[in-house]
């Protein structure tokens, strides 16, 4: 069995070994697309009935600039592409005018017109941001599903920089209200494309409605490991069960799973020499000589003893569980 863990290209090469009979977890060239192309994604949410922000989509920051100074409100950006991994260039817009808004687009303009070829302003909708996910065995969703909510900023109080996920609580569910509105529709053209893997959409959900934002369609960084410790069976299992089209039910912990990744300068940036000097090689202490629910990123063991490795600064996942959410 082969695990793919990422879009951008990935999907070829699953679907290229499921068409051998290979087993596979991973996307498909259409399922990449979903999450990699913002206006795609969008396109067929709305194809399959799901009601959708409104959008607008540039590959040209004048443009855009000139769309938010005749068409003032509070926008949401959002890079497309290989850009959108840098997760702190997404923006939420505070401002009713868009003054924010047009002043961070200027600001790209000069420094990020090279790396961000096409970006996604969308209207910024007020409300609480929660996600629905689900395994998919090539067939059919496998039960139960996911509900998660994110936390991005680096810090509590949501202050500081985005991060790609600093920490997320979750629990399991059969299938719900939001499920129902959103990747429950898609679930007839995954079994066309034959998709083996994770999928998550996340929404804003308000009085008036449900609103989705954006596909994952892979696993989720910490959210793979957090969901690693609510599912009761051997990763391994499965994942091959996912990949060979037997897992259809599976059995999960009751309560709340809640994880929170543990980093060092220079993380959520990059720069190599922060790295060097503050945290390469640094000893990673725990109090008790207990495990439980610890998941490592880049850690390595030297004179028996684990260390701070790799360059990004992301050490540790650590997840709790319990009935209740405190």
């Amino acid at each position: 069995m082969v695990v793919f863990d990422d879009v951008l290209g990935h999907g070829i090469e699953a679907k290229k070994l499921r068409e051998q009979g290979k087993c596979a977890v991973g996307g498909t060239p259409y399922t990449d697309q979903l999450e990699d192309d913002r206006e795609f994604g969008q396109d067929e949410l709305k194809k399959f009935g799901v009601t959708i922000i409104p959008n607008w989509n540039f590959s040209s920051f004048k443009e855009a600039i000139d769309f938010v100074r005749k068409n003032p409100a509070r926008y949401v950006i959002k890079p497309s592409g290989k850009a959108q991994n840098i997760k702190r260039l997404l923006f939420v817009g505070e401002e009713e005018d868009g003054k924010d808004v047009l002043q961070v687009l200027e600001a790209y303009e000069k420094s990020w017109a090279t790396k961000i070829k096409i970006f996604q302003l969308q209207r910024r909708v007020d409300g609480v941001e929660v996600a629905v996910g689900a395994f998919f065995n090539g067939s059919e969703f496998a039960y139960p599903i996911n509900v998660n909510f994110e936390h991005k900023k680096l810090f509590p109080g949501n202050l500081g920089p985005s991060t790609g996920e600093m920490g997320t609580s979750m629990f399991w569910s059969e299938p719900n209200r939001i499920f129902d509105a959103t990747l429950r529709k898609m679930e007839a053209k995954l079994k066309e494309e034959k998709y083996v893997g994770y999928i998550d959409i996340n929404c804003i959900v308000n009085s008036q409605g449900i609103y989705p934002l954006e596909f994952t369609a892979r696993f989720g960084y910490p959210t793979i490991h957090i969901q690693s410790e609510g599912i009761n069976m051997p990763m391994g299992e499965f994942l091959m069960g996912l990949a060979d089209g037997s897992l259809k039910q599976f059995k999960t912990k009751s309560g709340f799973q809640v994880g929170v990744v543990i980093a060092v300068p220079p993380f959520p940036f990059q720069d190599t020499k922060t790295f060097e000097a503050n945290s390469r090689e640094a000893a990673i202490l725990f109090k008790k000589p207990n495990y439980e629910g610890v998941h490592i990123q880049e850690v390595k063991i030297m004179d028996k003893e684990w260390v701070i490795a790799g360059t990004t600064g992301e050490v540790l996942v650590v997840v709790g569980t319990g009935y209740t959410m405190r």
